[in-house]
C-alpha cells in the first residue's frame, strides 16, 4: 500500500507556502494527514492566528472521514446541515465545511492521505492544497 513519507509532506508544505507566496496570500496553516487520519506534519506561517492546526487537520480529516474534498463537503452542507453538524462530535479531528481540504490518492486511486490549508479565503486554501500536492509529485483526488 502507497502512503505518504514525510519527505512528501513537507514537499507539499513547502510547495503550498510557494503558491501562497505567488499570490500574496495571508499567512497560511498546512496539515498533512496518512491515510488513517494521524498528523504527519504540520506547520504554519509566522503572523497565522492560533487556532489555524486545528482548522487545517480538521478540513484534512474530514475529507478522509467522508471521502470527499471539504469544498464538496460545504455543498454538502448547504444540503443536509444538520447531518454535517453532527459529525463534528463524533470526528476525533473534527469535520470543516469550508474549501482546503483536499484528499491525496495513490495510482490504485485510493487514498493514502490528506491536506488541509487554512489562513486566506477558502478557494485560496485550496489552490494551495493543490499546488503542494504538485509540488510534490502526487495526485490529488479527482
Amino acid at each position: 500500500m502507497a502512503y505518504i513519507t514525510l519527505e512528501q509532506a513537507n514537499a507539499i508544505i513547502t510547495g503550498a507556502f510557494a503558491k501562497g507566496a505567488e499570490l500574496g496570500l495571508k499567512p497560511l496553516g498546512i496539515a498533512v494527514l496518512d491515510a488513517g487520519g494521524h498528523l504527519i506534519a504540520f506547520q504554519r506561517q509566522d503572523g497565522t492566528s492560533t487556532l489555524r492546526p486545528q482548522i487545517a487537520t480538521a478540513k484534512a480529516s474530514g475529507a478522509l472521514a467522508l471521502g470527499i474534498s471539504s469544498r464538496k463537503i460545504a455543498d454538502m452542507a448547504a444540503e443536509r446541515p444538520s447531518f454535517v453538524a453532527s459529525l463534528g462530535p463524533i470526528a476525533s479531528h473534527g469535520v470543516l465545511p469550508a474549501a482546503g481540504g483536499v484528499i491525496v490518492v495513490g495510482a490504485d486511486g485510493r487514498a493514502i492521505g490528506a491536506v488541509g490549508v487554512t489562513g486566506d479565503t477558502s478557494d485560496n486554501d485550496e489552490l494551495c492544497a493543490l499546488a503542494g500536492i504538485s509540488a510534490a509529485a502526487l495526485t490529488a483526488q479527482a
